[in-house]
């Protein structure tokens, strides 16, 4: 049985407290089921912003997508979230990445490392926070037991390995970072690769007692009949692809409404993306493929 949809929209705009109500009630009725906030200087600060988005609210869960784990002291990230768990009555689901943004580090006075030294902080961040958080003498306590829901996002190797032993959802950017970008700049990564980085996850994974949900990061959303006009901005930036090879892209989703559901559900059989997250200048757009979907 293919296990039943999620939809997320991750909230990039800082804004004052009562516009940023207004749009997480205003994604609560357009029926996404998660409220997420990313981890970037010049976006909002996530824990105080999953607070006010839980106070707003009353059914979406409310989650990190994904903190960069250099920015954090596993203790202090800890007590973060045992906290945050607690004041959203227990919705908290933790997204944890390594970071991909070296100016960002370079602006916090942050060491930014080696692609290793990012990974082995992850790890020693996943493994602390599973010490910490679920001792009894830990305080304060999560809400959630056995642990808060556990999200990471990576498509390396080791990422792969990491996410297979410890994620209850397994990430998938759909994109990878350019090679010497300081800046964070990234380029999509073709249906091919993305099947071969799957199966990699699924060999990695063969051996857990309970599946983990897939997650994919979808980077456009147009419902439109003139594919090619809305994939035209993501064209330049990726010249080397034709439209066609564009418009392939997991990451985009573009056509008509019933394309774009036709599209998610062939994606979910091929790959196993059932929890799909969109970015919010995309939120209104997709929420009639999210009504199409429920039930699915």
């Amino acid at each position: 049985m293919a296990r039943p949809f999620r939809f997320g929209v991750n909230l990039l705009d800082p804004a004052p407290a009562e516009e940023w109500r207004a749009k997480c009630r205003r994604a609560e009725e357009l029926g996404y089921d998660v409220i997420l906030v990313p981890d970037h200087l010049g976006m909002p600060a996530p824990f105080p912003a999953l607070v006010a988005a839980a106070e707003a609210t009353e059914r979406v869960r409310l989650g990190t997508f994904v903190l960069n784990a250099g920015f954090w002291n596993p203790a202090l990230l800890a007590r973060e979230v045992a906290t945050t768990d607690a004041l959203t009555g227990g919705r908290l689901e933790l997204g944890l990445g390594t970071g991909y943004v070296q100016a960002e580090h370079d602006t916090a006075g942050l060491p930014y490392g080696s692609p290793r030294e990012r990974v082995d902080h992850l790890v020693r961040t996943v493994e602390e926070l599973d010490r910490l958080l679920g001792s009894t003498e830990h305080r304060p306590q999560i809400v959630q037991k056995p642990r808060v829901p556990l999200l990471i996002g990576g498509n390396g190797d080791r990422m792969l390995r990491l996410t297979a032993e410890h994620a209850d959802i397994a990430a998938f950017a759909g994109a990878h970072l350019v090679p010497g970008s300081t800046t964070g700049k990234l380029a999509p990564v073709t249906a091919g690769e993305l099947d071969e980085r799957v199966a990699r996850y699924r060999r990695l994974a063969a051996g857990r007692a309970e599946p983990a949900e897939l997650n994919l990061l979808v980077q456009l959303v147009a419902v439109t009949e003139d594919r090619g006009a809305a994939v035209q901005g993501l064209r330049e930036r990726v010249p080397q692809l034709t439209e066609e090879q564009v418009l392939e892209l997991p990451i985009v989703l573009v056509g008509t409404l019933e394309q774009i559901t036709a599209q998610v559900l062939a994606q979910r059989e091929r790959y196993g993306f059932s929890y799909l997250t969109v970015l919010e200048p995309y939120m209104e757009a997709f929420a009639p493929v999210i009504e199409a979907l429920r039930g699915a």
